[in-house]
């Protein structure tokens, strides 16, 4: 059961400011790439449009603390680590590192929804296939 996953990304210039740094918006979007790969990796679908199992995680919190830039062409990883795992909800701390420095740190809480009456989303329990796949890393794994 997986508690950490990372990913490498090359910053492309597009996603820099006019300072040559790498714009503070682009870090979310990492954040949920790395998510997404995540669950790729485990074989289990982030967001499912079956009738009677639609599936969705809307961010209920999401913020990032920022200690060194990132500029075009640096190759940084970014890493998810499994912060907390609630009945309906998982808090992932991602990691932004460049050669092993912490340069940005983020957190997100996702919620497990699903399709209520007229769509309307209703939280849910995290389906037993999906909580089996996950583990909440150790404090010590994220705190180093």
């Amino acid at each position: 059961m997986p508690s950490e996953f990372s990913i490498t990304r090359t910053v492309e210039f597009s996603e820099t400011d006019m300072a040559g740094i790498v714009h503070f918006a682009n870090f979310f979007y990492w954040m949920e790439s790395c998510e997404t790969a995540f669950y790729r990796s485990l074989k289990v679908p982030l967001v499912s449009f079956v009738p009677g199992q639609v599936l969705g995680w809307p961010r209920v919190r999401a913020g990032c603390d920022y200690r060194a830039p990132l500029r075009f062409n640096d190759t940084v990883e970014v890493k998810l680590f499994v912060k907390k795992l609630g009945v309906r909800s998982v808090d992932y701390l991602f990691q932004f590192r460049k050669d092993g420095v912490l340069c940005a740190q983020g957190e997100v809480t996702a919620v497990c929804v699903t399709a209520g009456e007229n769509g309307a989303m209703v939280p849910a329990p995290i389906p037993e296939e999906v909580r089996a796949k996950l583990q909440v890393a150790p404090e010590s794994a994220w705190k180093g």
